[in-house]
């Protein structure tokens, strides 16, 4: 037990890694080279598998819980009909529903890591 909650500080890294490497993917069958900077994005959390900051731990877990924050209220817009969404718009907001709340989630689970070794 005690190895697995030593392992379980790097799900949310993985988590964003496997984000980006999917994103890459599906940008790269379409572009081609131009989606290679899609990779950069990936830099800070492979950082943070390798050599852990806890300045870049505080700032990758607030940024990414803004990001979230931004999409849950599009997402709450959604459903108060505060703006009027095409069907392709309703489609990508309900597939892309897992991901802003694992992207939430995660972003939580990095800030939680970063106070947890604070105190």
């Amino acid at each position: 037990m005690h190895t697995i909650s030593k392992y379980t500080k790097f799900i949310p890294y993985l988590y964003f890694l496997s984000v980006i490497v999917c994103w890459f993917t599906d940008v790269n069958e379409l572009e081609g080279i131009s989606a290679y900077p899609i990779l950069l994005f990936g830099i800070p959390f492979i950082w943070q598998l390798i050599k852990p900051s806890g300045k870049l731990n505080f700032s990758l877990g607030i940024v990414f819980v803004c990001l979230s924050s931004y999409l849950i209220l599009a997402y709450l817009a959604d459903i108060l009909n505060i703006v009027d969404w095409s069907e392709s718009a309703k489609r990508i907001l309900f597939y892309g529903g897992a991901l802003v709340v694992g992207n939430f989630v995660m972003s939580l689970w990095i800030i939680r890591n970063s106070i947890k070794k604070v105190f």
